[in-house]
């Protein structure tokens, strides 16, 4: 499968966005899906994961109330919709997909990397 993330850019604090992770060669269904984020001298942590169907969701706590991940498969594409953004929200977010049993929050949980896209948050 490959991942396209897109819908990044550069906001406000306070504002929102919503980044897209498109799948292709196979249908997004076939995996748990995770958003993780890498902000600049930082390393990579994970934002929130969904099941393949979309019923079971986990969130890091830093962005737990803010941040909702969703997925469209008849579309092929997980979401994140991130609101009430800081400061300390920018990074490079990544979509990433797995075919196990559970909601990783390990990046080595994954096998399929998108290529990132930048959210940059003014204060």
């Amino acid at each position: 499968v490959q991942l396209q993330a897109s819908g990044g850019g550069l906001v406000q604090a306070g504002d929102s966005l919503r980044l897209s992770c498109a799948a292709s060669g196979r249908p997004a269904s076939s995996y748990i899906m995770g958003w993780f984020r890498q902000a600049q001298g930082k390393e990579r942590e994970f934002v929130a994961a969904i099941s393949y169907s979309g019923g079971s969701t986990d969130y890091a706590d830093s962005v737990k109330g803010r941040f909702t991940i969703s997925r469209d498969n008849a579309k092929n594409t997980v979401y994140l919709q991130m609101n009430s953004l800081t400061p300390t929200d920018t990074a490079v977010y990544y979509c990433a997909g797995q075919r196990g049993y559970g909601l990783g929050r390990q990046g080595d949980e994954y096998d399929y990397w998108g290529q990132g896209t930048q959210v940059t948050v003014s204060s």
